[in-house]
């Protein structure tokens, strides 16, 4: 896609002649090609694609005028198992490097070893939990081993590609988000990470992002690491750009620039980070992709237990099926902007407006403005209103005493007080209301969507709203003054002197086929094997039997005489458990505690449980087992409950000048007119066998210790939340305490003892990814069925389904009730969806499978699972991605 620089001769935003130099950080900005840039960058990544798109979605970055796509490193994509690598076809991340090169794009690399992306575990193996010794991202020789052998493998691949010399790699990112994770020495762990890179040879600026503004969480201040921001506000605050720019501040008080290397997608905020000082602005997934196979993760973001779906968007400017949405037009728009400016914007500083800033409509509470290398200002003027209700429509700013339009939902870049020498012309540009997208001798052209406010010098001119193929024209001080529809904007090749202008063609748009529905499958008549994983006493983890990705069967007989429920304690990721033949409602607890009752099972009967991985936690949550990063996955333990007694009276108090002898009051009965102070709750609790306390009524997390004697202030505490308000004891005599804020109006806190026997003797199966893979996807015979197919919970059908030629792909909507769908095309896991009750999903669309272009073949295995209504798939809807 062409751009204009001097209008009348058409360039491209593609590279120069590259210079002998590398790549300079200070308090300006960033400067390589020979000078100073301001750079624009996308997250693409490889392994959410087929190899076969990459190219097509490289270019399509390119064209909207980013410069740069940040490129995460999976590590467990690449280390399939213990010292297995693999670099081959989808993970030939070499090649996607050397496209990028080819496509004009340079790339921030992001190798990790952890880098979050919702991906299976922050992409750190899922066996670095076995080792007990092991701390991942900490600085502790284990880890750093493991951390060692996975560098080895990709940093060689950066450093051959790094710029100026052999490729387009401009920065590389060790690890990610540190400052939110309890690193006991950051510095440490950062310098072990620093070294091994240098080690390696990357000579370009080595940086580390701050999730939350701590930069020196992000960076341990480790010499050589640069530290980057991730912001992540809410676009509708009017506070954004005061805390952009304190950073920006802080940064420069460092002599170091302000590289936002994650933030929102919407471009009226990328404008307000741009204004407060950002050099490098990466919004995290403009350009959307998928979670093939096991590869998504589990329990992002605040909801304990959720789960990331197949699709992986987050409303960027590109879906996940290659569709440009309107902030693409965006994103080119901007680019204009950034090109146009050209080293005046690259080497401008944060300020604020020099003359007050007022409106009629919703803005910022303080707007930033950029001091232009060689003189003017640029102005940020955010319309934060949407279009519809309180600040609707076009308002009104007073800029430097002069009213003009701004659109609802936008944010223009307004120029103030710029020389127009650089351009060939005499004299200032006093004011512009709308965004320059390009200037040349004795023309300067907008973009705008309302009336365009021009001042040249004294001389003041109104441009009507221009409309698509009806640019508005003025003159002023013998220069030619152009506004442009943002739809035509996008479009401008070149624009003459007088005024006329040239656009490219708009793309053909493309014609989507009519949805349809398959009703006609064959059903196999074998399901997958097994690989017989042993007996053990209890029920071992998924991970200890091979099992990283994929699901695995346990099998027991237990007597069940005189018990009425069984508790279920640690399992993940998701179980569907028979009991005496009768499958329950399936369970995707991470690790919560279940109580689950049996009574109308006696005597001795079968137990068997299919646990399935969806994904290990990519982000450190304490509330559930199995969201601590590294937590392993598998059945947990099952245990008999023998006998349950309340045990909520009877606490000595201490604390809130309770004195001795302790009070012995009931838990948290305890009264004070000192609210919300710290009360401990102790009491002796004996039990002949392993046992189990359950706190009732938790709301606020509550702190527990669990010794002998006299509770001590050295004593180990744990947090019990109220996603599992459970605490294991041994068998043995214990001195519980239980610290809680003095809640007076609170509901209180009840607790009962529940005595256990662990259930023993179990015989366990495996099935992993490339098993399971390995039966899809070859050939076998099957008996034709017609949709709706019914199943009983817990029963399987393996069904393989002749889909229409696509040139852009399929989605794949199953429509049934209490089905689990997994997807195998073109010798790979596509994905999974859950049809009926589920979890929460995060992501982008949980409802669709996305079988590629070109990936021959169906298989789909669906699962019935208990719950509110009889499992059915009823149909297969598909539409085209087009």
């Amino acid at each position: 896609m062409s751009h204009p620089s001097t209008l009348g001769h058409t360039t491209t935003l593609g590279h120069t002649t590259r210079l002998d130099q590398g790549i300079a950080l200070d308090a300006r900005g960033i400067r390589f090609e020979g000078g100073p840039q301001l750079v624009l960058c996308a997250s693409l990544f490889y392994f959410r694609l087929p190899r076969e798109q990459w190219r097509a979605r490289l270019a399509q970055v390119r064209a909207s005028g980013y410069t740069c796509v940040d490129v995460y490193l999976p590590w467990n994509f690449h280390e399939t198992a213990p010292g297995r690598w693999s670099f081959e076809g989808r993970r030939d991340v070499a090649a996607f490097l050397d496209l990028a090169q080819e496509e004009g794009l340079y790339v921030i690399a992001r190798p990790g070893p952890y880098i979050c992306s919702e991906w299976d575990g922050g992409a750190l193996p899922a066996w670095l939990g076995l080792d007990p010794q092991l701390r991942v991202r900490q600085h502790e020789p284990r880890f750093l081993d493991r951390v060692t052998a996975w560098f080895d493998q990709a940093l060689p691949l950066l450093a051959e590609r790094q710029y100026p010399a052999n490729g387009p790699v401009i920065m590389v990112q060790l690890e990610n988000e540190l400052d939110f994770f309890d690193c006991e020495d950051r510095t440490g762990y950062l310098t072990a990470l620093r070294d091994q890179a240098v080690r390696h040879g990357i000579t370009v600026p080595l940086i580390a992002c701050s999730g939350q503004g701590d930069l020196e969480g992000a960076t341990g201040d480790v010499p050589g690491v640069v530290p980057a921001c991730n912001f992540y506000p809410d676009d509708d605050s009017p506070h954004i750009e005061p805390e952009v720019r304190r950073y920006a501040e802080l940064l420069a008080e460092r002599d170091l620039p302000l590289l936002i290397t994650e933030t929102n997608r919407r471009h009226r905020t990328l404008r307000r980070l741009l204004a407060s000082g950002a050099s490098l602005i990466a919004p995290y997934l403009q350009s959307s992709g998928w979670n093939f196979g096991y590869t998504p993760s589990a329990g992002n973001w605040g909801r304990p237990g959720n789960l990331m779906s197949h699709g992986y968007d987050f409303g960027g400017y590109v879906s996940s099926t290659g569709t440009e949405r309107p902030e693409y037009a965006e994103a080119q728009i901007l680019a204009r902007v950034v090109e146009t400016l050209g080293p005046r914007l690259a080497l401008a500083t944060p300020t604020v407006p020099n003359t007050p800033v007022t409106t009629d409509f919703p803005t910022s509470s303080s707007p930033s403005a950029l001091r232009l290398d060689g003189g003017g200002r640029l102005l940020a003027v955010p319309h934060l209103g949407t279009g519809a209700g309180a600040g609707a429509g076009a308002g009104t700013a007073v800029v430097n005493g002069v009213p003009v339009a701004v659109a609802a939902d936008s944010c223009p870049l307004m120029l103030v007080d710029v020389p127009l020498g650089p351009w060939g012309h005499e004299g200032t540009l006093t004011l512009a209301s709308a965004d320059l997208v390009a200037a040349g001798e004795g023309v300067l052209v907008f973009s705008s969507e309302v009336p365009v406010t021009v001042v040249v010098g004294d001389t003041r001119v109104e441009i009507p709203a221009p409309a698509a193929g009806a640019p508005g024209r003025a003159t002023a001080e013998g220069l030619t003054l152009v506004a442009l529809a943002p739809s035509d904007a996008v479009r401008l090749r070149s624009t003459d002197r007088n005024g006329s202008v040239r656009l490219d063609e708009p793309a053909p748009a493309r014609q989507a086929s009519a949805p349809m529905a398959v009703r006609r499958a064959r059903r196999r008549a074998d399901t997958a094997p097994e690989r017989a994983a042993g007996r053990h006493e209890l029920p071992p983890t998924l991970e200890s039997l091979g099992v990283y990705r994929g699901r695995g069967t346990y099998r027991t007989t237990t007597d069940l005489t005189g018990v009425d429920e069984l508790l279920l304690v640690g399992a993940a990721d998701i179980v569907d458990l028979s009991v005496a033949g009768r499958v329950r409602p399936t369970i995707a607890g991470f690790g919560a505690t279940r109580r689950i009752d049996v009574r109308e099972a006696t005597g001795s009967v079968d137990v068997e449980a299919v646990v399935e991985i969806w994904g290990h936690a990519n982000f450190d949550d304490a509330r559930l087992p199995a969201l601590h990063l590294g937590a392993l996955r598998g059945l947990g333990t099952l245990w008999t409950v023998r006998e349950t007694a309340d045990v909520s009276a009877l606490w000595e108090v201490h604390g809130h000048w309770a004195g001795r002898p302790a009070p012995l009051r009931e838990l948290g009965g305890w009264s004070s007119t000192r609210v919300g102070l710290p009360v401990t709750y102790t009491r002796e609790i004996r039990t002949a066998t392993a046992a189990a306390l359950h706190l009732k009524g938790v709301v606020e997390p509550v702190r527990v210790t669990v010794a002998d004697g006299e509770p001590r202030t050295d004593q180990e505490a744990h947090t019990v939340h109220a996603e599992d308000p459970w605490i294991p004891l041994p068998a043995g005599t214990h001195r519980v305490s239980v610290t809680l804020p003095h809640h007076p109006s609170g509901g209180g806190l009840r607790a009962e003892l529940l005595t256990l026997d662990p259930v023993t003797d179990w015989t366990c199966a495996a099935q992993d990814d490339d098993l399971l893979t390995a039966f899809a996807t070859e050939a076998a015979p099957g008996q034709e069925v017609q949709l709706p197919l019914a199943l009983a919970p817990g029963e399987e059908a393996w069904l393989d389904v002749d889909l229409p030629p696509s040139h852009e792909g399929l989605l794949l909507r199953p429509d049934g009730t209490q089905i689990r769908v997994t997807g195998w095309a073109g010798g790979e896991c596509v994905g999974r969806v859950w049809v009926g009750d589920r979890p929460d999903f995060s992501g982008g669309d949980a409802n669709v499978l996305w079988i590629p272009p070109g990936w021959s073949g169906l298989t789909l295995l669906v699962r019935a699972a208990a719950g509110p209504e009889v499992p059915e798939l009823r149909v297969l809807r598909l539409e085209s991605s087009d």
